[in-house]
């Protein structure tokens, strides 16, 4: 190089030992000239590859793009013009030529990429930015040199040239740094479009921001102050990024995921190979890698960062030594150095968490969305096997696990590089003795392995219990009000709490050997750094603890001390994370639907057909055998047969739904599907009926009239625009029968599959539907109809008659030939007579009746202006400012006051010994270095002793409080989480039913699952290291203000401003923290819809239209999730940037005030942990503030309306009602207050046992009269008196356990069938099978593997819903009160067999004394009643036996029976 330069390259003298420091010539010349050029040349091939792969729009040329390229043409000019003159000197060298060149070749690349990256639309270059920095801090070198030197040169020397060129080229350079340090504004690419591929919403600032803004987050400035003035709403919040949306990344992880599942298919054809299941972690390694590299190698270089500030310790106490000779500028130097090194490692700790929360928000991003699709595709075997609470739970917890890992994951992964660097640099320290405190950690392993797999196989029951805790609440908040009506509240309960003290039980064990993990690990440091010392001091004398080898080794063990104590946090982290993989592998593994298993080959003339069919749900057993069925194109065919002969499962055969063993199944068209319990969505009632078709108003109307729904969307508040809860909760049973129907109407499908539709609506309404709609002459007369039925007066009018029997296919006939080709069947099941009574052709004629029921043929049934009603679901309340200090005194009254105090006292005492230990080190190597100069070397043995044994007693204080305030706060943490759920389900439980009729069900659930899991796990981990993390920032100040008192001074603004950082922080974090919690909500409402009727979202073929959905709503999430990260990362840029001019102050301050090497070592060491710490503590106190917001959600439940008591003061007799006497007494009610009445002036009385039917058009109030009798709506005037007692002043409990009620909707609960029948335990296994045999399911029961102890399935999907609907007989014939309700009990059972007359028989006989009210839909059921009350719209308008009803032909009820074909 000497010879290149022609002059030395480092002259010592010159550049270190002087007071005036300069670098040689030659040096200024290669090394701070070349390195500006080699970085950009190395760094410029990713920054043309990341401009060429940019997908955004081309940047037009702007003033500021404009003036950088002037700016570098200026470079350009300068060094040419340089260049030139530079030559008539005899004296330029070729290495004066090769730096002019080598800025040349920089200027040059560095405009090219400059107008590469705006060709690209890229508006600001990381590369760029880097290079114009790097060559600035340079050019500043050399510009320094300029100035000093200019004047002392001669006029037309080259030196003097060089030096004006330099005078020229810094400020250029300073400018062009400026320049990039904005940014073009372009067009952002953020999801949210409209049709025309235009921006819409708010686009996000940080695309579009300069290089500097992204790695300092200034872009995020404007939420900040936002969020300070006001609290943020939704609309508030930016677009997603493209690349961070669902539908990216799910497009990403398809790839990978369809490619290995075809390699995994492959491999499982050869021999001996079992099937083999796919690891999401392969997959999202694929899909992530570069990012996690990326992170990973910032995550080192930033970890390796710390080993440079023990050595420019070692430097600074040597420096301020009383007997060092060293420069003054050399201290600075030294300061500075740190200063730089704890900048870079704040910059390199942003950029690597930023990526590392990146992946986990797409993680989560990308697993809810595919665990939402596996929910459409999952086969029925699978689908039996993982419950839908195990589902939620997989959404909200599981890949919440894995996005909380995300954070802490790299730590674990550069701790063991740390830990070995630490002991190296002791070992060149402290020599041999650093080997006593590896053996300690060593030891350290076994014992972490051990209490780890303990905490691992804990947390695997834990989640088995949590997925039964939340399915049993899913199907508790679905079933609310059937538990309401049998007043089974109270067992469900209980069964409720068991099952969560069980999990309790498990958590705690499981926080107990956390608690010793971090026990051992927490005192790690302190016992290496204990057993280091002390064998140091003790096996040589001549062993000195000075202050250099003091707070090197101490700095070295701070360097440590944070990753072992967060160490088993990290463990912890990713046990839970791993269990969670393992869950969801398992479901995103299981089988799915064969795509073969249904063909769809073209055949005009049977559009389906069936030959040698055998299906089944599960591989036990086949459910159909020997099915064969051709269906001819536009014909009409009835499937008929016993209970649980197989109807419904013969649908979802053709569905593909069931499992196919042989035969074929072929369907040519397009389907649409009508389950048997019609589905409805929370969403406008037209939007229900539309099904994400377009709205076309002729062919709306023409489904309307056909349905009967025009006088129905009269009653509604907004019309057909009218808000329908969850589960059709606000509309009866058969408006959402009706509704569902005219779904599959307006589809316009080629095939309609009914089943069983018409059972749920009234007789007369039925035979409007089937004459407008299905049959021969209705609107759907040119489709292929396949209609399970049990009604026969509709069987002539059918083409073609399926009847199974036993899962076996019987025959096939059509309408005519019924009473000859099919008799033999059907007179098994009906009986000849019967059968021809009810075929008997129905002559169709207009009628008044039909005029009077149905509501005007003319009327127009949608309604276009309407002044818009309330909504029935309201949005959920978002919170706002700051969290109130209730919520934190409840969380503290709940955990414990005096387990509270205890774990904080401990805590701050285990500080407080740690922070004296310090002191107590800095004092001996204070004593260690005079006793070494005065003794020659030889350490005094008296001051070792009190010495060490003071800083053993110190440490063992400090051990004993960790451990008792560990485990403190996990006692007091689990037991808040505890007693906020009890309350929480208490509270739910107690609540009205109007309110399940506002609230939609996966609100409730957001806060059963994710609320809960966090209060369970993740805050107490957010308390205990954020109270770590608080008291040992304070302890680092205290002992840094001890050192050097004039700290102080600087402190003070500093504080100031981190308060005023806080504010604006802590406003804006928990703001989008709530939002992102409220923002959960609608994805697990809409996939709690989605999940239990999969299989008509797949028959209408609409699979991508929901998954779109879900994806916007997944988005929407993220949309909050996203600037909270953001938030976290801006807050840590400058808290982290505050503890680097703590540092670089203590350094100064120890330097200029020439304190004691002792003293400054203590300051400088507790200065160096200040940023790592202040990082953990924004990070803990974000996570804390973040955390404690679901203790907040989980208190709003509080504020939930609450019903009646369950008891009251008066408590009626065991034997209450003894007679059965019901009256209302002008009885009005209304579901809830800001409603009409629907029910208005009702007065009657029916007197001890009296068989009274309940008639009226769908909507008229029967219904709403039955909820009045149980008191789940209170009246609003008026009263019911039973048996002499008004019902208001009894408890509710005491009320509906006297009364029985077969509902509408048969509901069964998983668990096993006696508890389904007896929950209470109050009746003997004979007596329930009495009941069961009366209600004709004994036989059947008996069949089952387990009798009573049979295993229901979630919602009893086990059971055909005739069955269920059995069971519910079963139950009110077990309970047999004087007064029984039947609330259309038959509705799902066989009218075309005997089951009918055999269950009306069975209520007649067993009932006989008790008075019997029956709601009808199928007026032949109510018949033989005493009297019947006929209502509509809310009142009554006939009350009369049925004979003096028939006989008076202008009757509202004569008009329903003729229609029904009863007269």
């Amino acid at each position: 190089m000497e010879d290149f330069c022609g002059s030395e390259f480092w002259i010592r003298n010159l550049t270190w030992d002087t007071t005036d420091p300069y670098f040689s010539p030659c040096f200024e010349s290669t090394v701070l000239t070349w390195l500006p050029t080699a970085f950009l040349i190395f760094f410029a091939p990713f920054d043309i590859n990341f401009s060429i792969n940019s997908k955004r729009e081309r940047i037009r040329w702007k003033l500021l793009s404009i003036l950088q390229s002037c700016v570098t043409v200026c470079l350009l000019i300068v060094g040419i013009v340089h260049l030139i003159i530079i030559q008539k000197y005899d004296e330029t060298g070729a290495v004066d030529n090769v730096a002019i060149a080598s800025r040349l070749i920089s200027y040059t690349l560095a405009l090219s990429l400059l107008a590469l990256s705006k060709n690209k639309g890229i508006s600001a270059s990381g590369t760029q930015w880097l290079f114009w920095a790097f060559a600035m801090t340079c050019e500043a070198i050399l510009f320094r040199t300029a100035v000093r030197k200019y004047d002392d040169t001669l006029e037309q020397s080259k030196l003097r040239h060089v030096y004006l060129t330099r005078l020229m080229i810094f400020p250029l350079i300073a400018i062009q740094l400026i320049l990039h340090s904005f940014a073009d504004n372009g067009n952002t690419r953020c999801c949210g479009r409209n049709s025309d591929d235009a921006l819409v919403g708010n686009p996000c600032p940080e695309k579009e921001s300069s290089y500097l803004s992204k790695l300092i987050y200034s872009w995020f400035d404007t939420m900040v102050w936002k969020g300070y003035r006001r609290p943020l709403g939704f609309d508030d919040l930016w677009n997603l990024n493209e690349d961070d949306t669902a539908e990216e990344q799910v497009l990403r992880f398809s790839k990978f995921w369809d490619a290995a599942v075809q390699e995994a298919k492959m491999k499982s054809l050869k021999p001996g190979k079992e099937k083999l299941e796919i690891s999401i972690i392969s997959i999202l390694f694929k899909c992530f890698w570069k990012t996690l590299f990326v992170a990973i190698f910032l995550k080192i270089v930033q970890d390796l960062l710390p080993f440079i500030s023990p050595e420019l310790l070692k430097l600074l106490v040597a420096h301020v030594a009383p007997d060092s000779l060293e420069e003054s500028w050399k201290g600075y130097l030294y300061a500075a150095l740190l200063l730089a090194c704890s900048v870079l490692q704040t910059i390199l700790s942003v950029q690597s968490m930023k990526r590392m929360m990146l992946i986990g928000m797409r993680t989560r991003t990308v697993l809810s969305s595919v665990i939402y699709r596996k929910s459409l595709l999952v086969s029925s075997a699978s689908k039996r096997d993982t419950t839908a609470g195990e589902i939620v739970n997989l959404m909200s917890v599981d890949t919440q696990r894995l996005m909380d890992l995300s954070s802490f994951f790299l730590m674990g992964f550069t701790a063991p590089l740390q830990i070995p660097l630490c002991m190296y640099f002791l070992y060149n320290t402290l020599g041999w003795s650093v080997f006593a405190g590896l053996v300690v950690m060593v030891l350290l392993v076994p014992l972490t392995g051990f209490t780890q797999g303990r905490v691992r196989a804990l947390q695997m029951k834990q989640m088995v219990v949590k997925d039964g805790r939340v399915k049993l609440i899913n199907e508790v908040l679905t079933g609310m009000k059937v538990l309401k009506l049998y007043g089974w509240e109270q067992s469900y309960t209980d069964q409720l709490t068991k099952l969560r003290d069980r999990e309790m039980h498990l958590l705690r064990r499981a926080a107990y050997y956390m608690t010793s993990t971090m026990f051992s690990f927490t005192c790690a440091p302190l016992l290496v750094s204990l057993s280091t010392f002390a064998v140091y001091v003790l096996t040589d004398e001549t062993n000195n603890l000075n202050a250099e080898k003091t707070f090197v080794s101490l700095t070295l063990f701070n360097i440590i001390r944070l990753p072992i104590t967060m160490f088993p946090t990290v463990i912890a982290l990713i046990v839970q994370a791993l269990i969670s993989i393992t869950r969801i592998n398992r479901y995103l593994n299981s089988e799915e639907i064969e795509e073969t298993c249904v063909t769809n080959e073209p055949n005009r003339d049977e559009p389906i057909v069936v030959r040698d069919g055998s299906f089944s749900w599960t591989d036990e057993s086949t459910t159909l055998t020997d099915i064969n069925i051709a269906v001819k194109k536009g014909s009409l065919t009835a499937v008929v047969g016993t209970v649980g002969s197989g109807k419904s499962s013969l649908l979802s055969a053709l569905l593909g739904d069931m499992k196919k063993h042989k035969g074929s199944v072929n369907i040519d068209g397009t389907v649409s599907y009508v389950a048997q319990t019609a589905w409805i969505q929370n969403a406008s009632l037209r939007d229900n009926i539309l099904f994400k078709d377009g709205f076309k108003e002729a062919k709306y109307k023409s489904v309307i009239e056909a349905y009967a729904l025009g006088p129905d969307l009269e009653l509604l508040d907004n019309g057909d625009l009218t808000e329908i809860g969850e589960k059709g909760i606000n509309i009866s049973g058969g408006q959402k029968q009706r509704v569902s129907l005219a779904r599959a109407a307006y589809k316009e499908s080629d095939i309609i599959l009914l089943d069983d539709p018409l059972s749920a609506v009234d007789a007369h309404v039925g035979k409007h539907i089937f004459d407008k709609l299905i049959g021969p002459q209705g609107l759907l007369h040119d489709k292929t109809r396949v209609l399970v039925t049990h009604g026969v007066s509709f069987l002539p009018k059918f083409d073609n008659i399926i009847v199974l029997k036993d899962a076996q296919h019987l025959n096939t006939g059509d309408g005519e030939e019924i009473d000859v080709k099919l008799a033999v069947e059907l007179e098994e099941l009906v009986g000849v007579e019967k059968l021809r009574r009810n075929s008997s052709k129905v002559i169709l004629k207009k009628r008044r009746s039909t005029q009077e029921s149905l509501g005007k043929e003319n009327a127009t049934p949608v309604k276009q202006e309407i002044a818009e009603k309330p909504k029935l679901i309201e949005e959920e309340k978002t919170q706002s400012g700051n969290i109130q200090a209730k919520i934190f005194v409840d969380y503290i009254k709940n955990a414990g006051l005096l387990m509270s105090l205890s774990a904080f006292g401990f805590i701050l005492l285990s500080t407080a010994a740690a922070t004296y230990g310090n002191i107590w080190l800095s004092a001996w190597s204070k004593q260690a270095t005079i006793d070494e100069q005065e003794r020659n070397g030889i350490q005094n043995r008296d001051t070792t002793n009190k010495y060490l044994s003071g800083y053993g007693g110190l440490g063992g204080i400090q051990s004993v409080a960790i451990l008792i305030g560990a485990a403190s706060i996990a006692i007091a943490t689990l037991n808040a989480s505890e007693r906020f759920h009890a309350n929480m389900l208490h509270k739910i439980i107690r609540a009205p039913m109007w309110f399940f009729d506002t609230t939609p069900l996966g609100r409730l659930m957001n806060k059963f699952t994710k609320d809960v899991d966090i209060a369970d796990t993740a805050l107490p981990q957010s308390i205990r290291n954020g109270l770590n993390m608080f008291l040992n920032t304070m302890s680092a100040i205290f002992n840094i203000a001890y050192s050097t008192p004039l700290f102080l001074i600087y402190i003070a603004p500093v504080a100031v401003y981190y308060l005023f950082l806080q504010r604006f922080y802590v406003a804006t974090s928990r703001q989008l923290k709530r939002l992102e919690s409220v923002s959960r909500s609608p994805i697990y409402s809409k996939f709690g819809e989605v999940i239990t009727e999969s299989t008509t979202i797949r028959a209408f073929g609409l699979q991508d239209e929901f998954i779109s959905e879900s994806h916007q709503k997944i988005d929407d999430n993220q949309k909050a999730c996203y600037p909270f990260i953001a938030s976290s990362l801006w807050i840590t840029t400058r808290l982290e940037t505050i503890g680097s001019l703590i540092i670089f102050a203590s350094a100064v301050f120890a330097v200029a005030s020439n304190v004691d090497p002792a003293i400054a070592g203590l300051s400088i060491s507790s200065a160096l942990q200040i940023t790592v710490l202040l990082n953990f503590l924004v990070r803990q106190a974000s996570d804390l503030e973040s955390n404690i917001v679901s203790v907040e959600r989980m208190s709003e439940v509080n504020d939930t309306p609450q019903e009646a008591a369950c008891q009251t003061s008066f408590r009626p007799k065991n034997e209450w009602p003894t007679q059965g006497r019901v009256e209302f007494v002008n009885y009005e009610t209304k579901y809830r207050e800001g409603l009409d009445l629907v029910l208005r002036g009702i007065s009657c009385t029916f007197n001890p046992g009296e068989k009274i039917g309940i008639v009226g058009r769908t909507g008229a109030g029967k219904s709403s009269l039955t909820l009045a009798l149980f008191r789940l709506i209170e009246p609003t005037s008026g009263k019911i008196i039973i048996d002499g007692q008004d019902i208001t002043e009894i408890g509710l409990h005491d009320l509906r356990s006297k009364i029985t009620i077969i509902p509408q909707d048969p509901v069964l609960f998983s668990g096993i069938l006696r508890t389904n029948l007896d929950p209470f335990d109050a009746y003997t296994d004979q007596q329930i099978w009495d009941s069961l045999e009366s209600a004709h399911l004994k036989s059947y029961i008996m069949t089952l593997p387990q009798g009573l102890q049979y295993e229901v399935a979630e919602e009893g999907q086990n059971f055909s819903v005739g069955q269920k609907q059995l069971i519910c007989l079963a139950r009110a014939l077990l309970r047999k009160t004087k007064i029984l309700v039947l609330d259309e009990a038959t509705a799902a059972v066989d009218f075309i067999v005997e089951t009918d007359d055999l269950i009306q028989k069975t209520i007649r006989q067993e009932f006989a004394d008790s008075t019997v009210i029956t709601i009808a839909h199928r007026l032949n059921t109510i018949m033989d009643s005493t009297r019947i009350v006929v209502l509509d719209r809310g009142q009554i308008v006939e009350f009369n036996s049925p004979e003096n009803l028939m006989a008076d032909t202008t009757s509202m009820f004569y008009s329903m029976a003729k229609d029904a074909g009863l007269t």
